[in-house]
């Protein structure tokens, strides 16, 4: 049986400006018919990694490989590639139908060809009937929709999308999201997505690979990123998280029992430990992190041993529409608790108590 050949494939590749290292040696894979999200701060790689791909910027070191083919020399016109920018970058003198045009006249499709795929593409993207407007008599949405379909409609063998939805509001960002994803599952396009926005990669992607400072610090699904974070650069740039510090007190096979700074003890699960080096010792300080949906207020009793109970004071009581954000004051640190409802006699001022499973903690030696 033939091995599967990936999309993309990133080996080794280094890229530097002046003394700046900008990617320092980096791996990636990327798997056929995926949806793949580059996500990290500003100045992390991500676009540097796209553009890679894409044959915008030369590999000083390494390799890049598209459906197999080395590419490190293939000019970015060659590489069969549809790119979808921030600013959209549609031909403002040009309709619709002759944005999506353009590509198709370039590769000489013959006129009938060219008119199914216009077609097609404009209902891909709903925009059907839109055809001999201008982008100026567009809303950003309807441009962004315009500029998918010009990249789709080249049948290109990969997608790239650098930050396309950050020039748009809330609700129409929001939206979308779901049509990039639809439209991505629905071509079967490999698709390579950049963004600083964390909410944007956990609810489209396949996979997500978090970048910092020129390196990978983790691969994996929207669910493994979130949940088994693997270093505490990843938990704390996705998702919110309360953080507390003390010392390990006691470690066994099953718990590690952690001293905070008033005395209070605090159980954590030991597989919970970020990093490669879990190996730690009585005495050893530590930092835990919660994240504010694990945490119960006034949780009733539990039947698990380890399950921790502090008691707290709430400080300010947020309504997000779906939830309430609830901020307490818990050793001399603010925390925070998201719930659906709130009970009645919780009031600024309260006295309360937080819980939480040791399963919920996960650490970071110091």
């Amino acid at each position: 049986m033939q091995a599967l050949v990936n999309d993309v494939e990133i080996r080794g590749a280094f890229k530097k400006y002046g003394s700046n290292i900008i990617l320092n040696g980096i791996n990636l894979e990327v798997k056929q018919g995926e949806l793949l999200t580059l996500l990290g701060p500003s100045g992390c790689g991500k676009t540097t990694t796209l553009n890679l791909i894409a044959g915008f910027l030369e590999v000083e070191q390494g390799e890049v490989l598209i459906k197999g083919k080395r590419v490190n020399d293939v000019p970015a016109y060659k590489r069969d590639l549809g790119m979808v920018f921030q600013t959209y970058s549609l031909f403002p003198h040009m309709t619709v139908y002759e944005n999506l045009s353009f590509g198709l006249s370039i590769r000489k499709i013959a006129k009938e060809e060219k008119n199914r795929r216009i077609g097609q593409a404009l209902e891909l993207v709903r925009m059907t009937g839109l055809e001999g407007r201008y982008p100026r008599e567009l809303s950003g949405g309807q441009r962004q929709r315009v500029a998918i379909a010009r990249a789709l409609v080249v049948q290109p063998k990969l997608l790239l999308l650098d930050e396309p939805l950050s020039n748009l509001d809330a609700k129409l960002r929001h939206e979308l999201r779901a049509e990039i994803k639809r439209m991505q599952k629905e071509v079967g396009v490999t698709t390579i997505f950049v963004t600083h926005d964390q909410e944007e990669a956990l609810s489209m992607s396949d996979r997500i690979v978090v970048m910092n400072q020129g390196q990978i610090e983790q691969i994996g699904t929207p669910t493994e990123i979130y949940a088994n974070p693997q270093s505490e650069f990843v938990f704390n740039f996705i998702g919110k998280s309360n953080q507390l510090s003390g010392r390990i007190q006691t470690v066994s096979s099953h718990m590690i029992t952690v001293v905070l700074e008033d005395g209070e003890q605090l159980f954590v699960d030991p597989d919970n430990i970020m990093g490669a080096d879990k190996s730690c010792a009585a005495g050893d300080p530590i930092k835990l992190y919660i994240r504010p949906e694990k945490v119960t207020i006034d949780p009733g009793s539990s039947t698990e041993p380890y399950f921790n109970h502090h008691t707290a004071r709430i400080t300010q009581m947020n309504y997000f529409g779906s939830t309430w954000e609830i901020e307490v004051s818990l050793l001399g640190e603010f925390m925070h608790a998201i719930h659906p409802v709130i009970k009645p006699h919780w009031k600024i001022g309260s006295e309360v108590t937080l819980g939480w499973k040791p399963s919920d903690v996960m650490a970071a030696l110091k």
